[in-house]
């Protein structure tokens, strides 16, 4: 007698408990999380192709060796450039984007190119910029490379100038400098032993960028008085947000299909800053189709 109503206990209180679950249950209504997407307006499209300068003009701060030079005017490597060329259309930009000066005047070459004039340029601005632009009957290529902020006439002190910048020489003795020194000559190597859409392919990643952006926050960066960091802010870091407010002012609307061809060492910023833009989304090189 007592078993049975210790059963009938028990029975009771598990289906108080399972009618109390089942009302607290129904009473709560699940809440959806909108995406991002749903806040702001259909993006452009923006493919930005990281290239090591063809003609190796020696203005960046690691040179590379003759030895390790591409000559992409060579027979094989011509096949290359066009096998580039034809992957990076399938972008279908509507807009190209290079890495000039207004005085370069990129229009008025572009006009000579359909002439067939430039053909024999090493740049990539030809090579790349140019080709495809006429390949895809475009009639305008713009120039959106920018001087920093530090190179503005009258805007400082020379002096302060001259004392920020003593010793930011990318000479610097910090341990990761040195490893730094290792990856690039491995990295010089590497582009003679890979084709140019591979090797493109390899540059351009997230990693490969995020990597290359850490040698600016080694070395030099690390100079007394924060001035590493203030030096990295007025030049490099003006340079490419100036970059990226020139590449705002050619953008219409979200039909624009936006290719982008710069020295790769600005993909870092660039990227962080277009992925993170509400108006630009940001095209993986490796995942045209």
């Amino acid at each position: 007698m007592i078993i049975m109503k210790n059963t009938r206990l028990k029975m009771l209180l598990f289906l108080s408990l399972f009618l109390l679950n089942a009302s607290l249950s129904f009473g709560q209504h699940k809440t959806d999380i909108l995406p991002l997407s749903s806040f702001f307006p259909k993006q452009v499209k923006v493919l930005f192709v990281g290239s090591f300068h063809f003609h190796y003009p020696g203005l960046d701060a690691h040179v590379i060796a003759d030895s390790n030079k591409v000559d992409v005017l060579s027979e094989s490597r011509k096949k290359e450039v066009t096998e580039l060329v034809n992957y990076i259309k399938r972008f279908k930009p509507t807009k190209i984007a290079i890495e000039a000066f207004p005085k370069w005047e990129s229009t008025e070459k572009l006009r000579g190119y359909k002439k067939g004039a430039y053909r024999m340029e090493r740049d990539e601005r030809y090579q790349l910029g140019l080709r495809i632009a006429n390949e895809l009957h475009l009639d305008t290529i713009y120039a959106i490379d920018d001087n920093p902020m530090v190179s503005d006439p009258g805007k400082f002190d020379p002096v302060y100038i001259k004392n920020l910048f003593k010793d930011y020489d990318y000479k610097s003795d910090d341990p990761y400098s040195k490893i730094y020194e290792k990856w690039y000559a491995y990295e010089d190597k590497l582009q003679l032993r890979l084709n140019l859409l591979d090797y493109f392919k390899h540059i351009n990643s997230r990693t490969y960028h995020q990597a290359g952006h850490g040698a600016y926050l080694t070395g030099d960066f690390k100079l007394d008085h924060k001035r590493g960091a203030d030096a990295l802010t007025m030049n490099w870091y003006s340079r490419n947000l100036r970059i990226f407010r020139n590449l705002q002012e050619i953008t219409e609307g979200p039909k624009d299909r936006i290719l982008v061809i710069f020295g790769n060492g600005h993909g870092s910023i660039l990227r962080q800053l277009l992925e993170s833009s509400p108006e630009y989304e940001w095209v993986e090189f490796d995942k045209l189709k």
